[in-house]
């Protein structure tokens, strides 16, 4: 992997880890297009924490808060809403790693994630704010961070709550990652492109979470729904004709 692959995968990682469009499928074809499916665990890793950096800055006056406040009802929320990721890393964790580097679903994937943006951007009525977030809605948010419509929130405060839930869900995937790196046990890859990839994630997540938050004060996430529903359906394409 040379420094311009890791910035491109630098960038998808920023854009679609934000963006409802599945940051592991997306991350998935760039390194299919790059050739690079030896880049694994490590490379992914170093990603996900430029995709951290960016979520801190983002949100670091929330941060101080909650710090200064830890027993809020925020904290508690955080909590109950990290709880079905670390369910679902420990239970399903190898399953999901195994069909990432196969790639062999990523076209239903797509799919499917098309179908829940739309529903979910149908269904929505009313609009809770930040502070009427229950502990039911943060368990429900936690499992799939879209489903922050079917809760009844604006898509504004779903989007924001959703970010500020991926800081300990990012963290904790990352400490998750990092048994194989301290025990050698994953691919090695120029220390050069690895900071260009991180560095190219952090800005260009920055920019993700930034747009994404004012985007949906005016937009429906319908659009996001027809991209990843186009692009499944040419890659199923592709799979069908053997040429993916």
């Amino acid at each position: 992997m040379n420094e311009f692959q890791a910035f491109i995968l630098g960038i998808i990682q920023g854009l679609t880890e934000f963006l409802p469009i599945s940051s592991t499928g997306h991350l998935y074809l760039g390194r299919h297009i790059f050739h690079l499916d030896e880049a694994g665990i490590f490379l992914d890793t170093m990603l996900h924490i430029g995709t951290l950096l960016a979520l801190l800055v983002v949100y670091k006056n929330d941060i101080i808060a909650i710090l200064k406040n830890p027993f809020s009802k925020m904290t508690l929320l955080l909590i109950a809403g990290t709880i079905p990721a670390v369910i679902a890393g420990i239970l399903l964790g190898d399953w999901f790693d195994g069909l990432s580097k196969t790639g062999v679903t990523i076209g239903w994937e797509f799919l499917a994630t098309g179908l829940i943006l739309w529903v979910a951007d149908g269904v929505r009525k009313g609009g809770k704010s930040l502070q009427e977030i229950s502990i039911k809605d943060a368990l429900i948010i936690g499992t799939f961070q879209a489903a922050g419509l079917f809760c009844r929130l604006d898509r504004a405060t779903a989007a924001y709550f959703s970010f500020l839930l991926s800081i300990p869900a990012i963290t904790g995937g990352i400490v998750f990652q990092m048994k194989p790196i301290f025990t050698g046990e994953v691919e090695r890859l120029p220390l050069t492109a690895l900071f260009v990839g991180t560095l190219s994630a952090a800005i260009f997540g920055y920019i993700a979470v930034v747009w994404m938050i004012d985007f949906l004060k005016k937009r429906s996430l319908k659009i996001f729904s027809i991209y990843v529903w186009t692009l499944g359906a040419i890659i199923l394409f592709m799979q069908f004709t053997g040429k993916f």
